[in-house]
C-alpha cells in the first residue's frame, strides 16, 4: 500500500486512477477535500478494495500516525 496526499486534487486523482489501472497495489488516499479536492473525479473507483479514501488533513499529526500504524504505507 502507498499513501497518496492530495489524492483528490486534479493531479493526485489523476495519479491514483493512473496508479490502480497500472496494477494492483492498493492506495490510501488522504485529502482535505478543500477548494481543489473534488471527489467526482474519483468515483470510478466506488467499491474498488484496492482504493481507502481518508478525509483528513497532512498536518493532523494524530491522524496521520493513527493511519501509519494501521496501513503501514511503504511509500507516501
Amino acid at each position: 500500500m502507498i499513501l497518496v496526499t492530495g489524492g483528490a486534487g486534479f493531479i493526485g486523482a489523476n495519479f491514483v486512477l493512473d496508479w490502480l489501472a497500472a496494477g494492483d497495489e492498493a492506495v490510501l488516499n488522504l485529502d482535505a477535500l478543500t477548494y481543489a479536492g473534488n471527489l467526482d473525479s474519483l468515483r470510478s473507483l466506488q467499491g474498488d478494495a484496492r482504493h481507502l479514501f481518508v478525509q483528513g488533513d497532512i498536518a493532523d499529526r494524530a491522524l496521520v500516525d493513527r493511519l501509519f500504524a494501521e496501513h503501514r504505507p511503504r511509500a507516501v
